[in-house]
């Protein structure tokens, strides 16, 4: 009886040994998004899903109710550390996040930023948002054919990295002075008539177009910190009766935004590569479990021009080019 039980008990130790080897070898990697619905994150997670299942890693994701639900995201960084990752992606929604950060970091674990730099990242891959911004200013400064401007700035929210990297992109590119790199507020610059936060939702996007109509009705360009924004500016456009009076720039490039710029609600966008982002990080994770080599510095995963309509001076691609390379519904 000793001896069989004797051998019970090895034999469960060999497969709690078994299965820590197998844990080795099968890294944990966090992702965690701003939100789960917003088609750019559906896409940034299929992209870290696929290089997982190829890279043999156990992926876990999280995301915030809503942009800016930096507790959610709070949360989701110490359930991963407790479960054993390794290396946690984040597209961040703020700053109350870094102290979390911190403490992961404490422990051994690379942080990764996506989309979103925030300070402390041990990397960054991720568009440049201010090139992306940059690259509509330019277009809508072409489009506009020395017409007098009147521009409307619908941003994100105040203190948003990415929201001022866009916004001083644009500002930039159109040939205006901007402010600082960590400011979207409106600069004091004639040409710019009216500026509201739209948190990147269509709804707020169009009652921020409602109410900059109302205060400058000569409004003939707009600057959109993203898609659903830009839907919802046109949307009011049309309502006032302007829609083909005024040009609408963005930002993002999802399949809805590029079928905007084919329909023209929308006459420019710059579109990123969520996808790319996600797939790259996952590898850096995977690096790092396997050779203790961290990733570091910034890494650009791309950006480019979508137009219907090509301006002179400015590079741009098609709406089929950008059709073939957006990401959500088609």
């Amino acid at each position: 009886m000793f001896k069989t039980a004797l051998s019970a008990a090895a034999a469960a130790a060999l497969l709690s040994m078994s299965a820590a080897a197998v844990a080795a070898d099968q890294p944990i990697i966090g992702l965690i998004t701003k939100t789960e619905t917003n088609p750019f994150f559906v896409k940034m997670k299929e992209g870290a899903q696929a290089e997982a299942k190829k890279l043999g890693a156990k992926l876990m994701s999280a995301s915030g109710k809503k942009d800016g639900d930096t507790a959610a995201q709070i949360t989701a960084i110490e359930n991963m550390v407790t479960a054993g990752a390794k290396t946690i992606l984040i597209t961040s929604s703020g700053d109350a996040i870094l102290p979390a950060v911190k403490k992961a970091q404490a422990k051994g674990v690379q942080i990764i930023a996506l989309d979103s730099p925030f300070d402390g990242a041990d990397a960054l891959f991720a568009t440049d948002n201010y090139k992306a911004g940059i690259l509509i200013g330019q277009y809508a400064k072409a489009a506009l054919g020395g017409k007098p401007a009147k521009i409307a700035m619908l941003d994100l929210f105040p203190g948003h990295p990415v929201g001022a990297q866009r916004h001083n992109g644009f500002m930039n590119g159109f040939g205006l002075k901007a402010n600082d790199a960590k400011s979207n507020e409106l600069s004091a610059t004639p040409e710019t008539v009216c500026a509201a936060d739209t948190d990147g939702n269509q709804a707020k996007g169009q009652t921020a177009m409602e109410n900059c109509l109302q205060k400058d009705p000569a409004i003939n360009v707009v600057y959109t910190i993203n898609e659903p924004a830009a839907a919802g500016a046109y949307n009011a456009l049309k309502k006032a009766g302007k829609a083909d009076q005024v040009i609408v720039v963005s930002v993002d490039g999802g399949c809805e935004g590029v079928a905007n710029v084919g329909k023209g609600v929308i006459a420019a966008t710059s579109q990123q590569y969520p996808l790319k982002m996600a797939a790259m990080g996952v590898a850096a994770g995977v690096e790092y479990a396997k050779t203790g080599k961290k990733a570091s510095g910034y890494v650009d995963t791309g950006v480019a021009l979508i137009a219907a309509k090509a301006v002179p001076g400015v590079d741009s691609q098609s709406v089929k080019v950008g059709t073939d390379l957006c990401w959500g519904k088609k």
